[in-house]
């Protein structure tokens, strides 16, 4: 395998050069040029001669399919499985249970299609083998490697030549060609374009696992969530047996699916009805409580709105405090309030909750969460048996969401049997006339608020 050859890219501008110098010659910054290694990577050794130019219709893809991995909800995330030859990026908090996912992901793998290389860089053999003892996720088949030099990486998989590989993880991973630290900007940049290269060019799935920062993004460039097919963070409270994996980024499927997943003592278990779990414990009439059909992906999950308004002590400055909502599109609906219905919010202190720890991004929460706040702040519980959607925008009307009847559905297969939904989508209601189902329409914020609180 032929040495690369060393460059220095300044990481503001791009500049390369074959030195390092202390300002950069493009944007005359200081300290800004990178040690790295040039454009081919050290998985260059696998494919002698270039790829051909071919036509889009000439090109198979049938080899392109998705492959089921045998985890249901890692495979809806995923888009329905695993693509031969994709770079998959999986991101989490310490102990959220990245390493039990994958293992129990190679494990399936190695039951149902062939060999599958474990490269550990954090944990020793005989850690993996007492998990893999605790999941029940052994397997012959199933390869450990516990290596962080990348030469030596790319030769065990040239020997074994598994057909699914997992980097756990990617930040330990490093170059004998830079002499940067483990981590840095460059190892790992140049770590995921030599697994990127090996992926394309072999045909084999690889699954990177990385760190996070404390604000909770992955660590490293920003480069590595652009080189990789598909990125997904695993979220949860270490503490708490709910996990959730959502994909921010796919080349093969939507980015709007969800794995739920709750931890026990056999490892990650994929939960069959979500809706039941995020509403489990919920109280029945109590001020400041919404129930919403939530569209995650291809399916519907009802969750529970919170909120809590009170009296600011002292006459201070009042809180907001948010937790699975977005922050300013709170604040926005607590304006609206203000302005459209008179309701006093300037002086309360204001915390909005989605239970379970579901985050919620849809504008269509957005009716769901100014009932819950009106709710609470008139100490009024809403009518029994109410799910709420619907987007509110500034001028107080109630704007129309999509999948209406999917979310009616799923709340009426819960026991739910009253909803309130935008005007606008009143066309999209004949199909959804059923015995004992009460559909309130509101164009407007104080309408909603005259039905659900009366």
């Amino acid at each position: 395998m032929p040495k690369a050859k060393t460059v220095y890219v300044c990481r503001d501008c791009g500049y390369r050069a074959s030195k390092w110098m202390g300002r950069c010659p493009g944007c005359d910054e200081w300290n800004s040029l990178e040690e790295q290694r040039d454009v081919h990577s050290q998985a260059e050794g696998w494919v002698a001669q270039a790829n051909p130019v071919q036509a889009i219709t000439d090109i198979d893809a049938d080899g392109g399919r998705h492959a089921s991995t045998g985890v249901d909800e890692f495979d809806r995330v995923l888009g329905g499985g695993v693509v031969p030859g994709s770079l998959v990026l999986v991101g989490g908090d310490p102990g959220v249970g990245k390493s039990t996912l994958l293992l129990q992901v190679s494990h399936q793998w190695a039951e149902k299609f062939g060999t599958v290389l474990y490269i550990s860089g954090e944990e020793s053999p005989q850690q993996l083998k007492l998990r893999a003892e605790r999941l029940d996720a052994l397997h012959p088949r199933l390869l450990i490697l516990a290596e962080t030099d990348m030469g030596q990486i790319l030769t065990q998989i040239r020997q074994n030549l598994p057909q699914f590989v997992v980097v756990d993880s990617i930040q330990t991973v490093v170059s004998s060609d830079l002499t940067s630290a483990p981590g840095s900007v460059s190892q790992v940049r140049d770590a995921a374009a030599s697994f990127l290269a090996l992926a394309k060019r072999t045909g084999i799935s690889i699954v990177l696992v990385g760190h996070v920062t404390k604000a909770g993004a992955l660590a490293g460039p920003r480069v590595l969530e652009h080189m990789v097919d598909v990125v997904c963070y695993f979220e949860g409270d270490p503490n708490t047996q709910l996990r959730i994996l959502r994909a921010v980024k796919n080349r093969f499927g939507s980015t709007n699916e969800v794995g739920i997943f709750q931890m026990g003592r056999g490892g990650l278990e994929a939960i069959a009805d979500p809706s039941s779990v995020f509403l489990a414990g919920r109280p029945r009439l109590v001020p400041g409580s919404i129930v919403f059909p939530s569209c995650e992906g291809s399916r519907i999950l009802l969750v529970e709105l919170q909120a809590l308004v009170t009296a600011a002590p002292f006459g201070g400055p009042p809180r907001r405090l948010t937790s699975g909502i977005d922050y300013n599109r709170m604040c926005m609906l607590l304006a609206v309030l203000e302005k459209r219905r008179g309701l006093g919010l300037h002086s309360q202190d204001v915390y909005c909750n989605v239970a379970g720890g579901l985050r919620i991004a849809e504008p269509a929460a957005d009716l769901g969460v100014a009932l819950a706040i009106a709710s609470s702040f008139r100490n009024q519980a809403p009518v029994e048996g109410l799910v709420a959607f619907g987007e509110v925008g500034l001028a107080g009307e109630v704007r129309g969401v999509a999948r209406v009847e999917a979310r009616v559905k799923e709340g009426v297969r819960l026991g739910f049997n009253r909803f309130l939904l935008p005007r606008t989508e009143s066309k999209n209601l004949g199909k959804l006339a059923v015995e004992g189902i009460s559909l309130m329409e509101a164009a407007s914020l104080e309408e909603a608020l005259e039905l659900a609180l009366p």
